[in-house]
């Protein structure tokens, strides 16, 4: 395997996404030494209309509409990545799995392929590797006149797709389908390893790691108190990422209360009303502050006494490999987990990983009261062997065949 080849990156998180995105940091370290095509999960008509005055799409509006000007190098991006959009496709997901779902799905990779096509050709592309990140809604299996100039196929797995109703209404089995046409099929958690394993003879953990230069700066740098922190003179359990169906809103309300002395912040996206429902933004020692880029969490992280990973306990969290812990520890962060799966508990070294919610609470004030150089340095440690560098290193061993 020629690690100097081209990579073709189909990925469900769109390289401009608010939230952190596993997939975009494995083109950024691909694109150290690989020339990366990145094609954003496709918008549909429907996503079109109700984001049409939104950046994401104005900033698209040619290649969503005509296919002109599909290829962007955003100044944020390593100058080796190439940001790919495609045409429109239907919205489907609401259609049963039957013929008229088949028949628009042929349609919506047609568009997709078009697009492929097009870039294999615009850019002579061959002995490339076509990577698709978690997007098993798009060509499942590659036609053979673009499978016969990949040099290797790879599907990336980062969830239990069966547990989310919208995505397992069609994507658990076009995700069977997927890691059996695909030469190689990596999940990012053991339980998601041991999942795809009967679909395929070729399935490898490949966990998530973290961007530790940007998340060490955590420790190594004085940074400014962002402006939401301001005027907080109180303890802070902070909290980075997506807050949604994930998430434990029972444990974190207690957190909220038991801790009243403390602030509860949030940096991430709300998805759902599970904040409303349970009360969360009405009591008074709860914080949210929204999404922020990647580059501004570091100046959070360091003004926060400890960070917790409040999942759920059940069936989806047991596959999961949380992307935050090494960006957490790479801060040098002391860290309160509820024990969600066999993956976070691997951690218990470094982190304090809690078997009830009374512990958890307990565990907030041992963690922040026992904190010191020596473990900051030790938790800086161990996320120093999670980079994306060493993962990359791992995925070119699989595809080189020497994976097992």
């Amino acid at each position: 395997m020629n690690r100097n080849c081209d990579i073709i990156c189909f990925s469900l998180s769109r390289w401009d996404s608010e939230i952190s995105s596993p997939a975009l940091s494995l083109a950024k370290e691909f694109a150290r030494n690989n020339r990366v095509f990145y094609i954003d999960h496709p918008f549909s008509w429907k996503d079109y209309y109700q984001l049409k005055h939104t950046p994401q799409i104005q900033q698209r509006k040619e290649a969503l509409l005509h296919g002109r000007n599909p290829y962007s190098n955003p100044p944020s991006l390593p100058s080796n990545i190439t940001v790919v959009t495609t045409q429109l496709t239907w919205p489907i997901n609401f259609l049963p799995p039957r013929f008229l779902y088949n028949r628009m799905a042929k349609w919506n990779d047609a568009i997709v392929l078009r697009t492929i096509r097009q870039l294999i050709k615009d850019y002579q592309l061959k002995d490339f590797v076509y990577l698709n990140f978690f997007d098993p809604y798009f060509v499942q299996k590659l036609p053979e006149d673009i499978k016969s100039l990949t040099a290797a196929s790879v599907y990336q797995s980062m969830d239990d797709i069966s547990q989310v109703a919208y995505s397992h209404r069609h994507g658990t089995r076009l995700e069977e389908q997927i890691v059996h046409n695909f030469d190689y099929t990596l999940c990012t958690s053991k339980e998601l390893t041991r999942l795809k394993s009967p679909f395929s003879n070729n399935v490898f953990f490949h966990p998530n790691a973290a961007d530790t230069d940007i998340f060490k700066t955590a420790v190594t740098q004085i940074l400014p108190k962002p402006e939401a922190l301001q005027g907080i003179d109180k303890k802070i359990i902070g909290y980075t990422g997506s807050i949604e169906y994930r998430s434990d809103f029972e444990l974190l309300k207690k957190i909220a209360t038991h801790h009243s002395d403390k602030i509860l912040f949030f940096v991430g996206p709300i998805q759902g009303n599970e904040v409303q429902e349970f009360g969360l933004d009405q009591l008074p020692n709860v914080i949210f502050a929204g999404p922020r880029k990647i580059t501004e969490l570091p100046a959070f992280l360091q003004y926060f006494d400890c960070v917790i990973i409040p999942f759920k306990k059940n069936t989806l969290t047991k596959s999961i490999y949380p992307l935050k812990i090494n960006e957490y520890l790479a801060a040098g962060k002391p860290v309160i987990a509820t024990h969600f799966s066999e993956d976070i508990y691997t951690f218990k070294d470094v982190a304090y990983i809690a078997d009830s919610d009374d512990e958890f609470l307990q565990l907030i004030d041992t963690a922040i009261n026992s904190n010191n150089a020596t473990l900051q340095q030790q938790r800086i440690d161990v996320a120093g062997q999670n980079t994306w560098t060493a993962r990359v290193e791992r995925f070119w061993e699989i595809v080189s065949g020497n994976g097992k």
